[in-house]
Order: C-alpha cells, then sequence, then structure tokens
C-alpha cells in the first residue's frame, strides 16, 4: 500500500509497562486455562524465554517450515470472549499455503471474520513468510485486489492456483512483521515473538495515523494484538485491555 506523507511521530510513543508485558503476561496461567495447554512448572517465572541456540537446533536451523505450520490452520477467540465478553470479540481467523510451488518462501493466505458474520470477513491478507537471517524472520504483509471475490477461500486453497500470483498483490509498506524464535517452558517448546517496526504502518481507520502489531506465535495457538493510533500517539481503535488469544481448532 503507498505511504502517503506521514503526519505520524518518527518514533513509537512510551507505552506504560503493563501494556508492554500484557501479550507475555497473556502466556501464563490463565491462558492455560482458556486453551487447557500444560501450565509451566510450579514456581517459574511463565514469560522468561531464551533465545534458540546452536546446541538445540543447528547452525543455520532453518524454522520457515515450522514458522508456516504455527499459522497455518483455523483459529477462534471465542473462549477468550466467554470468560471476557466486554473487553474481547469471538473472532474466527483461518490461515491456508497458497502457490505452494514457488521457491521463494511460504505464502498464506489469511481471513478474519466475526463468528457471527463468517461470510463477510472483515480482514483478508497475504503473508509472505521470509528467513532474514540465522534466527530471524519476516512476515511481510499484502493485501489482494477484489477481496471480497475470495471471502471463503481457505476452504479451497487451489482456487488461488494460476488465477492469481504475488505481482497481483500490494505490498503494505511497513507493516511488515518481524520475528524471532525463542524456546519456552519445562519442554523448550518453540514459539515466534515480534512485531512490526515503528509508526510506518499506515492506518486509515477512524482517527487512526498509523497501526501496530504484537504477536506471539505457539504451536496450539496465537496471540496477537493489532492497535490504530493518532498522529500524537493515542490509540484510536484495537483491544485495549490485552491481545486476542486464537486456539487453534479443527478446520
Amino acid at each position: 500500500m503507498a505511504q502517503t506523507t506521514s503526519s505520524a511521530p518518527t518514533t513509537a510513543p512510551t507505552r506504560p509497562k503493563a501494556a508492554a508485558l500484557a501479550i507475555a503476561t497473556l502466556t501464563a496461567a490463565h491462558v492455560c486455562a482458556l486453551t487447557g495447554c500444560t501450565s509451566p512448572t510450579a514456581g517459574a517465572d511463565p514469560t522468561q524465554s531464551r533465545t534458540v541456540d546452536r546446541s538445540e537446533h543447528g547452525e543455520a536451523s532453518d524454522l520457515s517450515g515450522t514458522l508456516a505450520a504455527y499459522l497455518t490452520g483455523s483459529f477462534s477467540s471465542g473462549a477468550q470472549a466467554e470468560a471476557d465478553p466486554d473487553n474481547f470479540f469471538d473472532i474466527r481467523l483461518h490461515a491456508v499455503e497458497s502457490w505452494t510451488d514457488r521457491d521463494d518462501g511460504p505464502w498464506l493466505y489469511v481471513e478474519q471474520a466475526a463468528a457471527s458474520a463468517l461470510l463477510r470477513p472483515y480482514r483478508q491478507r497475504v503473508y509472505h513468510l521470509r528467513r532474514r537471517g540465522a534466527r530471524a524472520y519476516a512476515s511481510d504483509v499484502y493485501t489482494m485486489p477484489e477481496p471480497r471475490s475470495h471471502a471463503g477461500g481457505w476452504r479451497s486453497p487451489d482456487r488461488f492456483e494460476g488465477a492469481r500470483g504475488p505481482g497481483d498483490l500490494s505490498l503494505r509498506d511497513g507493516c511488515t512483521i518481524e520475528l524471532a524464535p525463542d524456546t519456552l517452558g519445562e519442554h523448550n517448546a518453540i514459539v515466534f515473538t515480534g512485531g512490526t517496526i515503528g509508526t510506518g504502518c499506515e492506518s486509515k481507520l477512524g482517527d487512526a495515523a498509523y497501526a501496530t502489531s504484537e504477536v506471539e506465535l505457539h504451536q496450539d495457538r496465537l496471540l496477537t494484538w493489532d492497535r490504530g493510533f493518532t498522529a500524537e500517539g493515542e490509540q484510536a481503535w484495537g483491544a485495549t485491555k490485552s491481545g486476542y488469544v486464537f486456539v487453534r481448532t479443527p478446520e
């Protein structure tokens, strides 16, 4: 997406420490209560993680396939919405791989819709996953022409093969998600954490000038916090309490 002359500040606004830690806090025991995951060992700090190192995953382990597997599938925030209906909606997220014959990294079609309006998704994107370094990955975000015509496309991902390709998409400049793999908990499960950098992801929703995204990707759930801010750094849209918890569900 083309950028207009930015009126947003050149640096991200300072946010309260509690808000900055909200995503990490969501990975603790109360998320396990929502998702049914195994809680960390008693007495351990569940928010502490450490960087994946060479001894565990090799000098040049490529985790692109793992990253794509974590993102691919069907997910629901229904449990979170039921537990806290004042702050969260029941949202369904679906992601499928497309253009699987390409060798430039996985391409995913991603669709999000309210549970009450599954046939009218409010967000349709294509993600291009790239390895940027030994322990650095990126998810470029693209929009597509006539997105409504592809609503429900996750049910038949082959509909994109040959019909449209990456050349038909528009890159959302400044909206790339930068990711790094860590290990978390007693089982050293791989977790990808990251988000957008700076204020360059333009948003025209409401009074927003730019958007930010923070993500934490687990094998069984995705934690995402998408927010829009005014040029003065005031939040204009998005969840205010914490990020959304999307739990993997049967397709």
